[in-house]
């Protein structure tokens, strides 16, 4: 059996792997799911110094301080970030790294280069605006269905999203991957795409071809960008079936 740790996306907790998490554990693995410092629970802890570095930090001192090992990591959306970082620091602690609708980062990149710079001025305005110069609040879902897709959530899982999500602490988006970045040679790498990212893949964008060569293993999900909320017992048996 797998131990898992289960980082979420920009805006969320560990509350949105809940249901991923239990069917997990219902499998026999262990399933721990994360928040990330500035959101959810930890949002008190959060502040205008928080930044990539801060995230790649929370990792792997979850991963020490409960002293696991064989662990797959696991990172859905913005969380491929700073769990580039991570595995690149964990050693032989790490057994596999999981990238849920999302990629690795290489070496001085940063959230804000995934986008048009049109875009990410848009986000600096709304973050100087109303985030205090600091903290990205979560678009509407108008807004977030315009770059992903919702498909699968329902209107009462929506309203779950936006009510228990977080704004984001924006320095974790403009910061650039400093630092190792790469896992050691026998760690099992894995990516699971859903709907959109399925379809990037398919056409064979240069940037991401690497993910449909080995060492890297495919796996497909169809549903949208948030699974462990619209898919959560199906984004389970994936997971299962990639340490399988």
């Amino acid at each position: 059996m797998a131990t898992f740790v289960l980082v979420p996306g920009a805006w969320l907790g560990a509350w949105s792997w809940e249901g991923t998490a239990l069917a997990l554990r219902e499998r026999g693995h262990t399933a721990l799911p994360m928040s990330l410092t500035g959101l959810a629970e930890r949002a008190s802890e959060g502040g205008p110094g928080t930044d990539l570095d801060t995230h790649i930090a929370d990792i792997t001192g979850f991963v020490e301080r409960h002293d696991l090992h064989d662990v797959t990591l696991v990172g859905h959306s913005y969380a491929g970030a700073p769990v580039t970082g991570a595995a690149g620091r964990l050693g032989e602690r790490l057994k596999r790294v999981v990238y849920v609708d999302s990629a690795p980062f290489t070496a001085g990149m940063s959230m804000l280069d995934l986008m048009p710079p049109e875009a990410a001025d848009e986000l600096r305005q709304q973050v100087d605006a109303v985030g205090d110069g600091w903290r990205l609040p979560m678009p509407s879902s108008e807004v977030l269905g315009l770059s992903s897709s919702l498909r699968g959530l329902d209107e009462a899982q929506r309203d779950l999203l936006r009510a228990r999500a977080t704004p984001q602490p924006f320095n974790t988006y403009t910061q650039r991957l400093t630092g190792p970045t790469e896992p050691g040679p026998d760690v099992d790498r894995v990516v699971v795409a859903c709907d959109d990212f399925t379809a990037l893949l398919d056409a064979g964008v240069p940037m991401l071809a690497f993910l449909n060569q080995p060492p890297w293993r495919r796996f497909d999900l169809p549903t949208g960008h948030w699974p462990m909320l619209s898919a959560p017992t199906e984004l389970a048996d994936v997971l299962d079936a990639a340490v399988s």
